[in-house]
């Protein structure tokens, strides 16, 4: 397989994802709240428990995929989404027969969410290193950028597709988007091929040894690079940071503003309206901001990512505090713009630090690190937003970020 395929086929399996997830989770919230009945700290618990879920078998899974196939842990993990989504977007056709209602199907949540965050697991890292071994580390840079643009792009037709879906029923685009995932694991299982990966020779003879000595591997690579401890503290801050604002942003602007009246739009067509906008922009500050930088000169990202951080600390915090419908959009906009750019002028950079021995291990821990931070920060927010206010929360998670900016900073120094 050459490059060309190879990124073909990674551009395949995010288009595919991010369409999924685009399907599912533009009304996701109004699913949960609306039809399910969640409160914000069931919300947060949701993200709490899949998040549990992915510090548990994170570094299990990064192993697996270092010492026998980024190729099979990335297809075990399509299906194991796939499952998870479509069992999530079920509960609604068997929530009549359960014995004790609400805390049955709040049950069942948590239990999709399980199985979600094991298939989380198995696709984190590995589609990255198996891209890095297969395209070479040299071209990942600009396949990272291009692969973010069509996930907007795939956002885009998935914003519809979810609005569309939701008016028929709110839990159907569960349904459609764990689909998705499965006709994706059926596609990858075709052509999905795995060229220049080396197996870890003792994988057959001593599974166990072989994986342990994977993860030693990996820790001990983390080690010896103390950019990588930074970018490791990093990923724990912004998980923490994250979470609840993630779990949280459709509640508050349903809670904390009126929807301007056009028409009858519902909820559903608002949340599509607003992911739509923000997606169509997003793309051109992306495309804009690839043509005027080089995302691959290590100055241009360690600033981008400091400056960036400092923006995302500075509008979340007017997300949460602002006084009119339109401040409050504005500012997940920029959001928007900010996380479409960062996100792949990172894995770049974090990509570049690493040795195809171990890089699916050392990613994985690095998504453990993101999970734990989500785990720990969740519930905190989460509590937060129920004793107080869902705006309190969101301030309080831009507040989080600041430890991110200081370390950024210090990188851009050189320090």
């Amino acid at each position: 397989m050459n490059s060309l395929e190879t990124k073909h086929i990674y551009y395949t399996l995010h288009f595919l994802i991010s369409l999924a997830s685009a399907i599912m989770f533009t009304t996701y919230a109004i699913y949960y709240i609306e039809e399910l009945g969640l409160n914000p700290f069931q919300l947060i618990l949701i993200g709490t428990v899949l998040e549990v879920t992915i510090i548990l078998f994170e570094g299990i899974t990064g192993v697996v995929a270092d010492t026998y196939s980024r190729r099979f842990s990335v297809i075990t993990a399509t299906f194991i989404l796939g499952g998870a989504f479509i069992l999530e977007g079920s509960i609604p056709y068997f929530s009549d027969a359960f014995a004790f209602g609400a805390l049955a199907i709040f049950a069942s949540l948590l239990v999709a969410e399980i199985i979600r965050g094991l298939g989380e697991t198995f696709l984190s890292g590995a589609d990255q290193a198996w891209l890095a071994d297969e395209a070479g580390e040299g071209t990942i840079a600009a396949i990272f950028v291009r692969a973010n643009q069509l996930r907007l792009v795939a956002s885009l037709i998935g914003i519809v597709g979810s609005v569309v879906l939701a008016s028929v029923a709110l839990n159907l685009p569960y349904i459609v988007g764990g689909g998705i995932y499965v006709i994706l694991g059926i596609f990858l299982c075709f052509f999905m091929k795995e060229h220049k990966f080396e197996r870890t020779p003792a994988a057959v003879e001593m599974p166990l040894g072989a994986m342990t000595s994977t993860f030693v591997s990996g820790i001990g690579f983390i080690k010896k690079k103390p950019i990588l401890w930074m970018l490791l503290l990093v990923t724990v801050l912004m998980g923490a940071a994250s979470e609840g604002f993630d779990r949280l942003w459709e509640a508050h602007l349903l809670e904390a503003y009126a929807f301007p009246e056009l028409g009858s739009l519902s909820p559903v067509v608002w949340f599509g309206i607003i992911h739509f906008v923000g997606t169509l922009i997003s793309i051109g500050a992306m495309e804009w901001y690839q043509r005027k930088f080089d995302v691959n000169r290590p100055r241009v990202i360690r600033n981008s990512l400091f400056y960036f951080t400092i923006g995302q600390i500075v509008f979340t915090i007017i997300f949460g505090l602002a006084s009119s419908f339109y401040w409050a959009i504005f500012s997940f906009w920029v959001l928007g713009i900010i996380g479409s750019i960062t996100a792949p002028i990172y894995q770049t950079w974090l990509n570049q630090q690493l040795e195809s021995g171990s890089r699916a291990t050392v990613l994985s821990i690095m998504g453990q690190g993101n999970a734990v931070g989500q785990g720990l920060g969740g519930p905190f927010v989460g509590v937060v937003a129920t004793r107080f206010y869902i705006r309190s929360a969101i301030v309080l998670s831009g507040l989080l970020i600041i430890p991110a900016a200081v370390l950024y900073g210090k990188v851009r120094k050189g320090k």
